[in-house]
């Protein structure tokens, strides 16, 4: 394995009724011995990797995308952050993540961890009392890939997050799939009854951002608005 630097990129999430960019997701990207950018995500799926290695990857990327957030101190108004499960239930996140939340860009914007799917495989007990935590910081929830595996349903309702993340495979060519566009529909229109935010993500053409919009979905992020750059 060779040496790896790891690079925060911002992807931004629009506001499909104030036609603006109100928040980013950081993505964690890598560089290996001068090559290609890779996913940091490719690397957590790993079934090699060791627990620790993956929760010493995972803190990395996490300090990395905090130190990226305090070099850009209040340029959005909220940052979307990216947690493996797993990772919760170690006292070594809960004690770093403190000093993080103290530097100026937590300070200056609001910061949500995103929960992806493989939740589904934890003791839904445990990420509850995780993110009973998280909201004793002031730390936002959401659950991502949502529409990704029957299972989420399930933890959404019981972590009730503060944002809602729509997996891409319910967006992928909702212009042509009217059911996909219901199903869209139904879960904007049950987001904004909860007062939970509603993302849908992964829109890559214009006919499914379209789509989105019509069906009432308030934020939007795909390769529609471009790829993720990196933060200087």
């Amino acid at each position: 394995m060779g040496v790896r630097q790891l690079l925060p990129c911002a992807h931004e999430i629009h506001g499909l009724r104030s036609g603006r960019v109100e928040a980013v997701e950081i993505l964690t990207r890598f560089h290996e011995d001068g090559g290609d950018l890779g996913s940091v995500g490719e690397l957590l799926r790993d079934p090699c990797l060791t627990s620790e290695s993956r929760l010493e990857l995972d803190l990395s990327c996490l300090q990395a995308a905090f130190q990226a957030l305090d070099r850009s101190a209040g340029a959005w108004d909220a940052a979307f952050l990216n947690v493996e499960p797993t990772t919760l239930g170690q006292e070594a996140f809960w004690e770093r993540l403190q000093g993080w939340l103290r530097g100026p860009g937590a300070t200056s914007m609001r910061v949500v961890l995103e929960i992806t799917e493989s939740c589904a495989d934890l003791d839904l007990e445990d990420l509850q009392a995780s993110s009973r935590r998280l909201r004793e910081l002031g730390v936002g929830i959401a659950v991502d890939d949502l529409g990704s595996g029957v299972a989420s349903l399930t933890h959404m309702a019981r972590l009730t997050p503060d944002f809602i993340k729509a997996d891409q495979s319910l967006v992928r060519q909702a212009h042509r799939r009217p059911y996909q566009a219901a199903l869209l529909n139904a879960l904007a229109h049950f987001a904004r009854r909860m007062c939970v935010g509603f993302i849908a993500e992964g829109i890559e053409s214009r006919e499914e951002l379209q789509a989105v919009h019509d069906a009432d979905v308030p934020w939007a992020q795909g390769f529609v608005y471009g790829e993720p750059v990196p933060i200087p």
